[in-house]
């Protein structure tokens, strides 16, 4: 188990595309660590760079105590998990796992054990003398990490490892993997687009836009308070609504009506300053009577989520979304009116989000 850093890190291929931006970053021992954002945004790329697949344009990279940017990836002492696997198809599910140990030379007896006791821990011990083509996508997911932990790593570096299960099975191995991971204590490193994975897997994740890190928080701060707009705009199963609005007479005016907010959400800003309102779906509350200093707007589409309804209200040409449980759900054509959480509420200037002193401990 290894801490890992980087220290301005960069990766720039042919013709100037820049897919990492002088990066840094710092994982420590037994984290669980997620790399988070769209395709193209350089997640893939830095943890090639961490596995010594692809080598930094400048910068470094520690893991432990040594410096490996120049090392190859056979001496990093790191196990990746890809998002095919990479099984040979030609061996058994023993030789995938001892793999690494016949390459490291270590004797046909004792890796053979090896790999049936790791097969063991995994469920696979009956599986064995299967080839991959003769395993399920779960059961080609478990051998895969059965190779890796067969070398006992410092790090383990995942690239999107459960993208080609099913719904059912990749909830079932993203518990498998948070256990197992808690279990070994090793430092992972796990890059996903998708965000659900992300939020309820990972210790810490960064959210990475065009090779830069745009935010590094817990799942509860990303999630809660994401700190500039790009973030905000891609945390969600269902995206915070991010509203055009104003400070007039100490109040905010957005979508052409008055919102009243608690006096600490716009505290500092002056008269005739524009932003960006941050209102989460999750974080607001519909009502079907009049409700003084709410948002008035008319129910324009209804989406079934199993126990909770997405609600979208069109107000005053501008689309706001709630989300409301089963029971509530308005009729189409309804007016309604949507009240904020007060310390839910979020502030943007300029693309980042405005800290308040008021309303930080309760948030």
């Amino acid at each position: 188990m290894a801490a890992i850093t980087t220290t301005g890190l960069g990766k720039v291929y042919p013709g100037g595309v820049r897919a990492l931006d002088a990066l840094d970053l710092s994982i420590t021992d037994g984290e669980f660590f997620a790399l988070l954002g769209p395709s193209g945004c350089g997640k893939t790329t830095l943890l090639r760079t961490l596995a010594g697949l692809e080598s930094p344009t400048s910068g470094s990279i520690t893991i432990g105590t040594s410096d490996v940017t120049r090392l190859p990836p056979g001496r990093r002492d790191v196990a990746m998990v890809f998002q095919d696997y990479a099984l040979f198809p030609h061996m058994t599910t023993a030789d995938n796992i001892a793999y690494p140990l016949r390459v490291n030379g270590v004797p046909k007896s004792s890796r053979h054990d090896k790999a049936a006791q790791i097969a063991a821990e995994l469920g696979l011990a009956e599986l064995l003398a299967r080839r991959p083509g003769q395993l399920s996508g779960g059961q080609q997911q478990r051998a895969a990490l059965a190779r890796a932990m067969a070398c006992h790593p410092k790090a383990f570096l995942f690239d999107e490892p459960l993208s080609n299960l099913d719904a059912r099975m990749r909830l079932e191995a993203r518990s498998f993997l948070k256990r197992l991971q808690r279990q070994l204590g090793v430092t992972t490193v796990f890059v996903t687009h998708d965000q659900s994975e992300a939020l309820a897997m990972a210790d810490r994740i960064a959210v990475m836009e065009s090779g830069h890190i745009r935010q590094i928080g817990t799942p509860v701060e990303v999630f809660r308070r994401p700190s500039n707009i790009f973030v905000a705009s891609f945390i969600g199963s269902t995206p915070m609504n991010l509203l055009e609005a104003m400070v007039v007479d100490g109040q905010v005016e957005t979508c052409g009506q008055r919102l009243v907010v608690p006096n600490g959400v716009i505290a500092g800003l002056a008269n005739g300053v524009s932003f960006v309102l941050g209102l989460r779906p999750e974080y607001l509350t519909l009502h079907t009577a009049s409700v003084p200093g709410a948002l008035c707007g008319v129910v324009a589409v209804v989406e079934n989520l199993g126990s909770q309804q997405l609600v979208s209200l069109e107000v005053s040409g501008t689309t706001v979304r709630c989300v409301v449980t089963e029971d509530a759900e308005p009729a189409l054509g309804a007016e309604c009116w949507l009240v904020p959480r007060a310390e839910r509420v979020l502030v943007y200037l300029d693309g980042e989000l405005v800290e308040d002193a008021v309303l930080s401990d309760a948030r």
